[in-house]
């Protein structure tokens, strides 16, 4: 049974003072950006762009491309005056700030008990800063960027860590791994709270005794007491749970996300490449679901929405791949047209009410059922083919 740690950075494995790391950070940027910015055009832009960015839950953008199309026209340079600029800051002086940190004396031991033992990790750090600058803080806590198998940065990331949809990306991004999942860190609102809505054990990094009580369901202490409390843990029992509505609101708006990120420079053989006869390719796979969406999800919400107690057909759809000639639509194309059609779908469950979730119908192939069962047959199609996407990804 292999776990899935998702771990934050900043003080879990890095000690970071954000009280006096933010100030300097912006202050170094905005001394680098002077001759083409005024600073406090710069730091009014930034702080907007980054609410911005935690506020956002617009799947088919990137944060990158939320905070990129609030900053430039604040400051009214085009991107592509600074973007010189804002790489020398990144390669040269953000470096420099190294020492507003430390590192933590236990990261690094259990990071690399924790790989030993075959699990699999992701940075699952806050995605408000670019790649460069997360590689970097990387390496001030004593790590190097190719030992994780996941690291969020805003350039390929749609949610902030507010949303558990951000929680349901990085495991959409791992390929949606079966078996137990831990996210650990020392955030309540950004670590603790929401990657629980999604259903996840999570443990929380402090410096209180490993054996205080809060009101997290989980562990407690550091991450020594950490590897002490998995090596005692039935790992089957941190196995998550998706089946509350917040939880299956999270997967169903990180689909589109993950997907996107995906494909974002897949070469055009890779949409079309097979790795059997036997298996979709990536487009065909994106053609399937967009089809779904809108011919049969979107119709079993209208049904509940028409009917007291309804009927929910389920038609074959594993002939549509043939039928409909998948292999031949442009795979780019059919993923917009899903990310359309799954933004219908949550409008249609953004007007539902919490009392209504409970509803009872009769479904074709599982019998008696209600409401949110049926979103949640919703959110397990998402993660199967979630699964069979990333798989066939990495075939290549």
């Amino acid at each position: 049974m292999t776990l899935t740690l998702l771990l934050d950075l900043d003080d879990t494995l890095l000690n970071t003072n954000m009280d006096s790391f933010i100030p300097a950070y912006f202050q170094a940027l905005a001394r680098e950006l002077t001759p083409q910015i005024a600073p406090e055009k710069m730091f009014h832009a930034l702080i907007s762009g980054t609410g911005l960015m935690n506020e956002s839950d617009d799947f088919s953008r990137t944060l990158e491309g939320v905070f990129n199309a609030d900053f430039y026209p604040q400051i009214n340079v085009p991107r592509e005056e600074m973007e010189s600029a804002i790489e020398n800051f990144y390669d040269n002086v953000f470096p420099t700030l190294a020492g507003l940190t430390s590192k933590k004396a236990d990261a690094k031991p259990f990071v690399d008990w924790a790989l030993a033992q075959g699990i699999r990790i992701a940075i699952a750090t806050d995605p408000l800063l670019p790649r460069k600058a997360t590689h970097h803080r990387l390496r001030w806590a004593g790590f190097e960027p190719e030992q994780f198998e996941l690291v969020s940065t805003f350039d390929h990331f749609h949610f902030s860590k507010t949303h558990p949809a951000y929680y349901a990306e990085v495991l959409g991004r791992m390929g949606w791994p079966e078996g137990p999942v831990l996210m650990v860190g020392n955030d309540m609102e950004r670590d603790i709270l929401p990657a629980q809505k999604l259903g996840l054990a999570t443990y929380h990094i402090d410096d209180e005794p490993a054996s205080r009580s809060g009101p997290e369901a989980g562990g407690r202490g550091n991450l020594q007491d950490l590897r002490l409390w998995l090596e005692s843990t039935d790992l089957a029992s941190l196995t998550p749970s998706f089946k509350s509505i917040d939880s299956l609101l999270g997967i169903l708006s990180a689909t589109p996300a993950v997907l996107n990120g995906l494909s974002y420079d897949l070469a055009p053989l890779a949409w079309t490449h097979e790795p059997t006869p036997d298996d979709w390719s990536f487009a065909e796979l994106i053609c399937h679901m967009r089809d779904t969406e809108r011919e049969i999800h979107q119709m079993q919400i209208k049904l509940f929405m028409e009917q007291d107690e309804p009927f929910i057909p389920r038609p074959d759809t594993s002939i549509w791949a043939s039928q409909r000639d998948y292999l031949h639509e442009d795979g780019m194309t059919a993923l917009r047209e899903f990310n359309d059609a799954r933004r219908g779908t949550l409008a249609l469950l953004k007007n539902i009410e919490k009392s209504e979730w409970t509803r009872k119908a009769r479904h074709a192939i599982f019998g008696p059922t209600n409401f949110l069962e049926v979103i949640s047959f919703i959110a397990d199609h998402d993660r199967m083919h979630i699964q069979q996407a990333w798989s066939t990804l990495k075939k290549m």
